[in-house]
């Protein structure tokens, strides 16, 4: 069976332009994964149909909603 090249090996075989994306790409997948971590849910969007309350059940919101998205498109 071949031996699988170990990972560092690989990388010094790599031209240097082609270690320098490579050290970019693991730059933003690392700031992704960083990001996905840090980032804890926004509620800013709560009560921003509160005027609406008073009009319509949740249910008719909830379609309403969906026509707004599909009129926006």
């Amino acid at each position: 069976m071949q031996e699988r090249k170990r990972l560092e090996d690989i990388i010094k075989e790599l031209p240097e332009d082609l270690r320098k994306e490579l050290e970019d790409f693991a730059h933003y997948l690392w700031e992704k994964r960083r990001k996905k971590i840090k980032e804890k849910p926004k509620f800013d969007w709560a009560g921003a149909l509160s005027d609406f309350a008073d009009k319509f059940t949740s249910v008719e919101l909830q379609h309403k909603i969906s026509d707004w998205r599909i009129n926006e498109k």
